[in-house]
């Protein structure tokens, strides 16, 4: 059976009271960050997922040590914001222009073959246009602003919270949306016979991104935000 207590749990609030299960739920083909507002009987209806194997593998995790490092539930949020920055924010700058290029490239040189590959380099575009400036507008409205109303209190940066969560979230469904619709045209990041190191190099750091993305943004829309709203 489902542990009882996430039985009136969304997965994006499972996940952000205990990290562990993230990598259940990845593991599981279940996205807990931007469609973390399901349970998980909603879930695994949805991908037509075994329910026991999942129920079986969150309870083995009573026996498992948790690991204190990632218990980001319980840190300060002007911590959280810049622990946000320093690590996914600098992974996602630094992915970027990389991905770009090779998904370009590899769409020029073996898109006849493998046509999905000129979708995913157009997708991939669209996300690194929305990307740079959606991390452009934390670093220098949001994230300044929480930390505003930490320290003062003050109304102003309290309505920008309100109004720039609105827009962040919307901004991780089309970042989630595009990675997702990559993962299936890539078929999970499958290497046909014929890919070239580039090929494979590409789809590895694909691969690299959507698992830091998926972490980046269940940390904003299931702990930052929420507890930044509650301001």
């Amino acid at each position: 059976m489902i542990p009882e207590n996430y039985k009136s749990m969304k997965i994006g609030e499972i996940v952000a009271n205990d990290f562990r299960t993230a990598a259940i739920f990845k593991n599981a083909g279940i996205d807990f960050c931007c469609g973390g507002n399901q349970s998980i009987e909603e879930a695994c209806a949805e991908k037509k997922i075994d329910i026991s194997t999942l129920e079986t593998k969150l309870n083995d995790l009573e026996y498992t040590e948790i690991d204190t490092t990632q218990n980001f539930n319980e840190w300060d949020l002007d911590f959280l914001c810049d622990y946000i920055v320093n690590t996914h924010h600098k992974t996602v700058t630094k992915l970027l222009p990389q991905l770009v290029s090779y998904t370009q490239k590899i769409a020029e040189v073996h898109g006849v073959n493998h046509p999905e590959l000129i979708e995913i380099a157009k997708l991939f575009s669209q996300i690194n246009t929305e990307l740079i400036q959606h991390l452009k507008k934390e670093e220098a409205i949001l994230f300044p602003a929480i930390k505003e109303v930490l320290k003062t209190n003050d109304q102003g940066a309290k309505e920008i919270i309100i109004s720039e969560i609105s827009r962040m979230k919307g901004e991780h469904e089309f970042a989630g949306g595009a990675m997702d619709k990559i993962n299936v045209l890539s078929i999970n990041y499958m290497l046909p016979p014929d890919s070239c190191n580039t090929y494979q190099v590409a789809f590895k750091l694909l691969q690299q991104f959507e698992d830091d993305l998926h972490i980046h943004v269940h940390l904003e829309n299931n702990i930052l935000y929420p507890k930044a709203l509650d301001l």
